[in-house]
């Protein structure tokens, strides 16, 4: 019995922490930030979100920028227009899975079926097939990381956690005050997943006024991420 429990362990372990670490630690097999001075690449999780991501476009359209939206798929399929909005005005769509589930909770099977159903349906209102993925809190297991596949794995460089509405848009501008040129900025454009607060993206959209004004300021080129590796 205790031989099956530590196999047990072990195999929880191996499946989830280790990976974990290799890729948010070391960085290994996924992109977290690129060695380039003038360029930043935003990115946003969770949508999309019929309310705020609109408003989240404007916003970039106003200020001449460009983005990576990952997108679940079972929101992606009710939220056609959006979806062909984000794609038309230039923008980079990628995969945060069907759901927004831990992948540490979830078969490979699972996660390769949510994995190829967004990628239709994406590829169904847009044309064009994702090639780029973040998997949900960018919890990453022994499938993601060791699996030779056409998806390339983004995480980032800094985090503005502003999933939750404590300490308001001050909070989310102080955290990106320290922007370098490669960074990979996580944000969100919706606020109904697991630990978040729906109104959230309200203060993450305030931030951003400011904060687009600032990194032109500093000469930086905002991009989408795919421009970050060609």
């Amino acid at each position: 019995m205790g031989f099956i429990i530590s196999a047990i362990i072990f195999f929880i372990l191996f499946y989830t922490v280790v990976p974990y670490f290799l890729s948010r630690g070391l960085g290994l097999k996924v992109l977290k930030r690129v060695n380039d001075p003038s360029k930043i690449a935003f990115t946003f999780d969770d949508g999309p979100d019929p309310i705020y991501t609109p408003i989240i476009l404007d916003l970039l359209k106003k200020n001449d920028v460009k983005a990576t939206f990952f997108v679940v798929g079972s929101k992606a399929e009710n939220q056609h227009d959006l979806i062909q909005r984000i794609h038309q005005e230039g923008h980079l769509i990628g995969i945060h899975n069907y759901v927004h589930h831990s992948n540490w909770f979830m078969s490979p099977w699972k996660i390769r079926k949510g994995l190829e159903a967004t990628a239709k349906i994406i590829e169904t209102i847009t044309g064009e097939r994702p090639v780029y993925y973040r998997p949900p809190w960018g919890m990453l297991n022994l499938f993601d990381f060791v699996k030779r596949d056409k998806y390339k794995i983004i995480l980032w460089s800094i985090m503005a956690e502003d999933w939750r509405t404590s300490g308001g848009s001050e909070k989310i501008k102080h955290r990106l005050s320290n922007i370098k040129g490669g960074d990979v900025i996580l944000l969100h454009d919706c606020g109904d997943t697991l630990g978040a607060e729906l109104d959230a993206p309200r203060n993450t959209i305030n931030a951003l006024k400011d904060v687009f004004k600032t990194v032109k300021t500093k000469g930086y080129t905002c991009v989408r991420v795919d421009d970050f590796l060609q």
